[in-house]
């Protein structure tokens, strides 16, 4: 298995520490869970990603194939829209970047991408958020396998959104021409969720 080092923050204190906090947020060290619905339990050998273009396979990977992909470590800061970001966090998985590739593109499609999840919840995203290294599949916390509670075994990580994009349980990636509202945005959460313009809800700029 091939590991490649993401991008890694440093640990600073007093008013660096303000200076990583969206506005709006306060800094815990703990890693909250919150769930629209119940916990999905997805057995490992029952567990594949499909990656669709319209009405286009371009690729589906059991979990055996999926961790033979090259694999990433990253540390990032994770923010989320109930007000609370998380500093330092560790994850490893497969960057989107790779997915891609690994499905024989030079190129991501252009526009709108929808993640679609165990249990039926689904996120829209821009596909300019999700490639150039700044997002992934992720299938690791802190070097141990991701529990459920927290969207194991693969989540997406986006983690210059707010957390609500980095889908749990995810199991289908679907590139599209149109943007439309996944689960939380057709409640009134905002499209696309940047923490730094607090873009919590819709009409939010």
């Amino acid at each position: 298995m091939l590991v490649t080092r993401g991008f890694k923050g440093k640990r600073r204190g007093g008013d660096a520490d303000r200076l990583r906090l969206p506005p709006g947020q306060f800094l815990t060290p703990e890693f909250p869970v919150l769930t629209a619905g119940p916990t999905q339990q997805t057995q490992i050998d029952r567990w594949t990603l499909a990656l669709q273009h319209g009405g286009s396979l371009l690729g589906k990977w059991s979990w055996e194939q999926f961790e033979g992909l090259p694999q990433t470590e990253i540390t990032s800061d994770i923010h989320c829209v109930t007000k609370w970001s998380k500093f330092d966090t560790r994850w490893r998985g497969v960057t989107i970047d790779d997915l891609l590739r690994a499905a024989g593109l030079d190129a991501a499609p252009t526009g709108f991408l929808m993640a679609h999840c165990d249990g039926g919840y689904t996120t829209n995203l821009l596909v300019a958020d999700l490639i150039g290294a700044r997002a992934m599949i992720a299938t690791h916390f802190d070097d141990l396998p991701l529990l459920p509670s927290h969207g194991g075994p693969a989540r997406l990580l986006v983690p210059h959104l707010y957390f609500w994009k980095s889908a749990k349980w995810v199991r289908r990636l679907a590139f599209r021409e149109e943007d439309s509202p996944g689960f939380w945005e057709s409640q009134g959460y905002h499209l696309r969720g940047d923490p730094w313009r607090e873009q919590r809800y819709e009409g939010d700029q």
